[in-house]
């Protein structure tokens, strides 16, 4: 299995990088019947019933539907539902569609984190790192548009980002009902750009908000930072090992695409979206550095073939641990056709110089990369240029109560959001060397208590002396509630356009 299907799998293909999963069975549920009933007849509903159970609190409210509830380890309860929203919030009699969310829940007692995921939701019992921080319940959204979250039939010109933070805006009203105490909200990558502009159009609905990894590309047609970047990543012996087995797969097209194409055909992949095999591979290899310094560290420049001496089988087996090569195909595509289609009319992709490939490229190149490819051609795009102008005058002149953690060899970071005079309460930290899955606990011992304290802050725990206290001053412990897998804010899997 490639890297990359593997990245698919497990993000948005949104990977639950932290799963806490494990068999146990729900202790309280007969409890809660006797709850609910003594609810029942007192009058009100279990929605606002605190002695009713979890459940059936949450199935109380309008809109929401419990589709499963699957078992955890560590004494939380875990449901996957869906709630009912309208196509169009603004009008609302043009019909509905069923958003899925989950909820982890820990105690009404405890603050609670909402987690924008930018793509498909995660399905497995997982928790981002500001829940961890505050032991907190977390509400994870899963972004409108990506299946089964999708009206059918869809119209794409209510997939963009002022339609999901009303999304976000319903939902989180509608849970504040169950969960009182203070809110939070962040994401990662896309997510982290959708919890930045939740806030922008809902400033008030939560406390605070933590945006790793979230890039703030205001204007399309300037590629210099992205150029910029990676004229300066790494080392000179790396950039340039990068860009030799880069050219290397152009050199020997001949050669290695006929195994690209044998392996999409044994897979059953088709190019129409693309438009043929040829495109397809020439699109991979394109993105192949992008992708290095997104997912890779430093450290893993030892592990790049060195072009002039490598074989066939060692160029294209890093190739496709890199970029997987079967990502570029209608059946890899269409995990992201709504990320696709956003970047085509309002988020903006990044460009950067190739001009050292330039005498083997087949193709334009800014019409290769541009997102605009990767939309099927029946739908529709118009660029708006408006939209990302607008939330960066809000960060800087109004935002409050906002952390963004970037990576400082991560692409994404390289137009990142800004403060400004207006900004209020907010921070801005880069990991030295961190990739697309920076996050607090990467940051210098100093800054990373700092953050931690910040986020206790906002979450209303800043006099706890047991927790807070403890995780500003080691962030990296965590919480009394039950190990996780792996450490590390979850990383949502968005790829350049490819």
């Amino acid at each position: 299995m490639t890297t990359k299907l593997r990245r698919l799998l497990v993000s948005v293909l949104l990977i639950p990088l932290f799963a806490i999963g494990g068999l146990a069975t729900p202790a309280s549920a007969a409890a809660g019947q006797g709850a609910e009933t003594a609810g029942a007849a007192h009058g009100r509903s279990p929605a606002d019933d605190p002695n009713a159970d979890i459940k059936d609190r949450l199935a109380a409210i309008p809109g929401v539907t419990i589709t499963e509830e699957k078992p955890t380890t560590t004494g939380h309860r875990y449901f996957l539902a869906t709630y009912t929203q309208p196509i169009d919030h603004f009008r609302p009699w043009l019909g509905t569609f069923q958003q899925r969310f989950s909820v982890l829940h820990r105690g009404y007692d405890r603050p609670t984190v909402f987690y924008t995921n930018g793509y498909t939701l995660g399905t497995s019992p997982s928790r981002t790192e500001p829940t961890r921080l505050v032991d907190g319940n977390q509400i994870s959204i899963e972004y409108r548009y990506f299946t089964p979250s999708r009206p059918e039939p869809a119209d794409w010109s209510k997939a963009g980002i002022r339609q999901q933070a009303a999304d976000s805006h319903e939902l989180v009203t509608a849970l504040k009902r169950i969960y009182q105490q203070e809110w939070l909200s962040t994401g990662a990558s896309k997510g982290g750009m959708s919890s930045t502009y939740y806030r922008r159009f809902y400033p008030d609905d939560v406390a605070g908000t933590i945006a790793y990894v979230a890039p703030n590309n205001t204007d399309v047609n300037d590629y210099s930072a992205y150029t910029e970047f990676f004229q300066n990543v790494g080392t000179p012996e790396c950039r340039a090992a990068l860009d030799a087995v880069q050219r290397e797969l152009l050199v020997r097209r001949d050669r290695l695409e006929p195994r690209f194409e044998a392996d999409n055909k044994a897979a059953g992949s088709t190019f129409n979206v693309i438009g043929s095999v040829d495109r397809a591979y020439e699109g991979s290899v394109l993105d192949v550095v992008w992708g290095f310094w997104q997912y890779s560290m430093e450290s893993d420049c030892a592990k790049v073939p060195v072009a002039a001496t490598a074989t066939d089988d060692e160029i294209y087996k890093w190739f496709d641990a890199q970029e997987g090569v079967t990502s570029a195909s209608d059946q890899g595509l269409s995990k992201y056709t709504a990320y696709y289609y956003q970047a085509a009319t309002e988020l903006g992709a990044p460009f950067f110089d190739v001009s050292y490939l330039k005498d083997l490229l087949h193709y334009d190149y800014k019409e290769l990369y541009a997102p605009r490819a990767y939309v099927p051609k029946e739908i529709p795009t118009t660029f708006n240029p408006k939209a990302m102008p607008d939330i960066d005058r809000w960060v800087k002149h109004h935002a409050e109560r906002i952390i963004f953690v970037y990576g400082g060899n991560d692409p994404w970071g390289a137009k990142p959001f800004e403060l400004g005079r207006g900004s209020d309460d907010c921070y801005v930290y880069t990991v030295p060397g961190g990739n697309h899955g920076s996050n607090i606990s990467k940051l210098p011992a100093d800054e990373s208590a700092e953050a931690t304290a910040k986020v206790l802050e906002w979450a209303g725990l800043a006099g706890d002396q047991g927790t807070a206290r403890s995780l500003a001053k080691s962030p990296q412990l965590v919480p009394p509630f039950g190990p996780l897998d792996i450490e590390g804010q979850r990383l949502e899997q968005e790829r350049r356009p490819l």
